[in-house]
């Protein structure tokens, strides 16, 4: 049976299990745009924590993300796992990354959670499909990543392997209503889409400093100074020209082992094709 998004989600409130620091931040988001929040923890300090970082921060996250829900949610706190779910559209998963406690969590949610309610792990490492062993209703699991709200209010949003498709449909749409901007994984991938990004500058960064060709301090200076016009990578690759660029990746290739051979490719493929970016009028994009 495919997923219906439920008419009174609006009515319902979203649980939050782990109210550790992204935990209490996810729990926020949703209460700014005018949900009510459950937030589940075993630790009675943990919970009391929770509710007073959201509660300080919604009016904050309100005004700065321009949440569409026309009043504040309200934030209670449960030490059962099962009163904290009960009634909710949507469960957010946000204790230790420890895969077995992640499944254990994940059997218990399938059981004690509404017929129709979404279930979400917020894990930034361990794919869902490694969590549903004791998953009977498979369809309604996903990966949630949240970043760091309010300060970065992106979610990536990622198939178990057997997410009912209209579930990440629902919340594509739904998510923006609280200010947040989600991001379709569209196949299983370790690190998500901005971390792995992020592990190839991060890498490629102390490599420099390792051989000795810069200092942390240039670095962050001529990062700073080309990030500063916010010229996204794929827009930048179209502006300096497909063909060129893939001359570029073939001579790394050529004085760096290991460089693999994908992008090039990829690259390839497109120059064959005649789109070398904004100077044919096609490129990664076109609208040139």
């Amino acid at each position: 049976m495919a997923y219906a998004f439920p008419d009174d989600a609006d009515q319902r409130p979203v649980a939050v299990v782990g109210a550790g620091t992204l935990g209490r931040r996810i729990a926020a988001v949703f209460a700014a745009g005018g949900t009510d929040v459950h937030i589940v923890d075993v630790s009675a300090e943990q919970r009391d924590a929770a509710q007073a970082y959201a509660e300080e921060n919604i009016d904050a996250m309100r005004a700065t993300h321009h949440a569409s829900g026309g009043r504040t949610g309200r934030i209670a706190t449960f030490g059962d796992l099962g009163e904290g779910v009960r009634g909710a559209w949507m469960v957010v998963e946000a204790v230790p990354e420890r895969v077995e406690l992640k499944r254990q969590v994940f059997g218990e949610l399938d059981r004690l959670a509404d017929a129709d309610a979404i279930l979400a792990s917020n894990s930034s490492s361990l794919p869902t499909r490694l969590m549903v062993d004791d998953v009977h209703h498979r369809e309604r699991v996903l990966n949630t990543h949240y970043y760091q709200p309010p300060e970065l209010m992106v979610v990536e949003l990622m198939s178990c392997g057997e997410t009912d498709e209209a579930v990440i449909d629902a919340l594509m749409e739904k998510l923006p209503h609280y200010g947040l901007a989600p991001f379709r994984v569209r196949r299983e991938s370790d690190g998500f889409i901005f971390n792995r990004v992020w592990a190839a500058i991060k890498r490629e960064c102390l490599l420099v400093v390792a051989e000795g060709v810069a200092t942390p301090a240039d670095i962050d200076g001529i990062w700073t100074l080309f990030a500063k016009p916010g010229i996204p990578p794929f827009r930048l690759m179209d502006r300096v020209g497909l063909d060129v660029v893939l001359h570029i990746e073939e001579h790394y290739a050529s004085v760096r082992p290991g460089i693999p051979a994908e992008p090039a490719a990829l690259l390839r493929e497109l120059v064959d094709d005649g789109r070398l970016g904004v100077k044919t009028g096609r490129g990664f994009y076109d609208d040139y």
